[in-house]
């Protein structure tokens, strides 16, 4: 039977979470040859390179496993002192989990639980993109836009993100003051939130009727950040309509088609094994998705 040494493995995910030999030893408290011997014997025992010596130190993929049960054994032994009403059990590393941009900006952050003993490594990756995270084993838990469950995962509705797109009424006024058309689409520079971002395409073919593959676009990899470029007459864009709202309400920004909105169905995603030690943070998401839904 394949045992773990606990310190090997805080060794492992300390040099993963800091990128470093050295700073995984300050972390530790250890020195940096401790640290060494201590990888080179976990690789040993499993009989395989575990790390990239880059820099940052990087896993392989069998790293990058080793990495993700640790993660989940150090979670569970926290469920337990939970249950026993023992003192907290630190995590050697944060809680990694894949979140999208839009979500962290509007609603996720308030939903995800406190806890004196838990410290969240939220990854930002495409909805669409983000069960890659969960197949490598780099995130316990991710919100994506698949309606299948990714292999060995369970599976929650978080129900749908409404996009509306938007624009300063100045910018309005020049780029769109014959209505928002297919040539003026064409020509209006857009603000995109990476070359993986789709959002704004989709929303000006649904409104031109036609498959828009390309659009003038600057690219502004922050979802507050294209809010305020919108706001200060850079582009046009489309964010979650819950955080744009109070910009049209202040006059600050103004609906372009009120009537076109896209909606992305949003999924929690958890792999098996992590279920029970994440069900707390499941049943908090399930409730912030609740109360989004009923307004």
């Amino acid at each position: 039977m394949l045992m773990f040494d606990r310190a090997s493995l805080a060794a492992l995910a300390a040099v993963l979470d800091t990128g470093s030999f050295d700073r995984a030893a300050a972390r530790l408290g250890v020195s940096q040859s401790a640290i060494s011997q201590r990888i080179r014997g976990l690789e040993e025992h499993v009989g395989a390179v575990l790390l990239l010596r880059s820099r940052p130190v990087k896993p392989t993929e069998a790293g990058q496993k080793i990495r993700a049960h640790a993660e989940t054994l150090a979670l569970m032994e926290q469920r337990l002192a939970d249950r026993l009403k023992m003192a907290p059990i630190y995590l050697d590393a944060p809680l990694r989990i894949a979140v999208t941009a839009d979500t962290l900006a509007s609603w996720v952050l308030p939903a995800l639980p406190q806890e004196d003993w838990l410290f969240y490594d939220l990854i930002i990756d495409d909805q669409d993109h983000s069960e890659r995270l969960l197949l490598s084993g780099e995130a316990a838990g991710a919100i994506t836009a698949r309606a299948v469950p990714v292999a060995g995962c369970d599976i929650t509705p978080l129900g749908p993100l409404r996009y509306v797109g938007f624009a300063s009424p100045a910018f309005a006024d020049y780029h769109f003051a014959e209505g928002v058309t297919l040539s003026a689409l064409l020509r209006a520079p857009a603000l995109t939130y990476s070359r993986k971002d789709r959002l704004q395409r989709a929303w000006a073919s649904k409104v031109a009727e036609i498959n828009i593959s390309t659009l003038p676009t600057h690219y502004l990899p922050s979802t507050h950040g294209i809010t305020d470029a919108a706001k200060a007459g850079l582009g046009w864009a489309v964010n979650p309509e819950e955080m744009i709202a109070p910009h049209f309400e202040s006059g600050a920004l103004v609906a372009l088609r009120p009537d076109i909105v896209l909606e992305t169905p949003l999924y929690w995603q958890v792999p098996r094994q992590n279920k029970e030690v994440l069900s707390g943070i499941t049943a908090s998401l399930k409730r912030a998705a609740a109360r989004r839904r009923t307004g």
